[in-house]
């Protein structure tokens, strides 16, 4: 199968016939074959019954439930653990992302050699108080994790299937999948100028919180990617330098106590800071310690991709 186009979704009735309609047209004039993968994240309206009628007529239509809203990043992993595809396109099911750029994107994977293409809306059609969030958002990310794309939460994009196959997507994470890529070893990420689309149905379900909690996932894949499976490293470094500085302050005050008399310790302030960096280092190095066994404990404590085998 050529490609696999999943779709998150949450009460997009009014759009979903449309979007349907575009992507189907699409495929056969290039003579692709394909699946469209709709996942309900616990849409309230008719999402659903739309999706049961149209995998019922075209076997190339497949659904996903869920129980309740979930989030878009787990409609994305689940999408990503059914699809088939060589090719894996995402897009929102809302008509702001055209179905006309998937042959680009599918070239850009097949021909072009990239893991991962990330669609970039270099013209958007949002009000000012999602286009500036959004420029500095992007702008930061790009400055942090040294990818160079202009719109990480862009949400077309498309994958060759064994980076779709090789990484999770979970909590919010959906904003960072290149940055997960990268740390699984995918290094070959492009960029495409796509259209942007103004809403025609419905209203976006994202606020102003996404940018929020944008930068706080940031800190989190960050330090995942880095120290996850060597948390000593960080939390004992770090550790072992605030001890120093409460060890060399007590040595300091030591000295002046005994060999030049200087009473009365407990009343200056360094004795306190020497005593709280001896407690806070002690407690550093105990936490990385501690994360240290339970990652040597965790089952997939030896999971690491392999790209090739030869010889076996």
């Amino acid at each position: 199968m050529d490609i696999s186009v999943v779709i998150p979704l949450f009460n997009e009735s009014e759009s979903l016939p449309e979007l349907c309609g575009w992507i189907t047209q699409v495929m056969q004039a290039n003579r692709f074959s394909y699946e469209v993968i709709l996942v309900d994240d616990g849409s309230t309206d008719d999402s659903w019954k739309f999706i049961e009628e149209k995998s019922t007529q075209d076997n190339c239509f497949k659904g996903i439930r869920f129980q309740r809203n979930y989030g878009k990043s787990a409609a994305l992993n689940e999408g990503f653990r059914m699809s088939n595809g060589e090719v894996v396109i995402t897009m929102d099911a809302d008509l702001q992302d055209s179905p006309d750029e998937i042959p680009g994107l599918y070239k850009m994977i097949i021909q072009d050699g990239f893991d991962m293409v990330s669609g970039w809306k270099k013209k958007r059609h949002d009000p000012i108080g999602k286009t500036i969030p959004s420029k500095f958002f992007n702008w930061i990310t790009k400055k942090v994790t040294k990818i160079k794309l202009h719109d990480f939460n862009c949400g077309l994009k498309a994958y060759r299937k064994n980076v779709v196959k090789s990484i999770e997507v979970y909590g919010e994470m959906h904003r960072y999948i290149p940055v997960i890529a990268k740390w699984s070893g995918f290094r070959k990420i492009g960029e495409k100028v796509v259209e942007h689309r103004a809403r025609k149905y419905g209203v976006s379900k994202f606020g102003i919180e996404r940018f929020i909690n944008g930068f706080l996932d940031l800190m989190s894949i960050m330090f995942v990617g880095r120290f996850g499976k060597k948390p000593m490293h960080f939390f004992g470094t770090l550790g072992v330098i605030v001890f120093f500085i409460g060890f060399c302050i007590w040595v300091y005050l030591g000295i002046a106590k005994f060999f030049f008399q200087v009473y009365d310790m407990t009343k200056r302030p360094i004795f306190y800071l020497g005593l709280v960096s001896i407690f806070v280092g002690t407690q550093l190095f105990l936490t990385g310690f501690i994360a240290e066994l339970i990652t040597r404990n965790a089952p997939e404590r030896n999971h690491y991709l392999v790209e090739k085998r030869t010889g076996f």
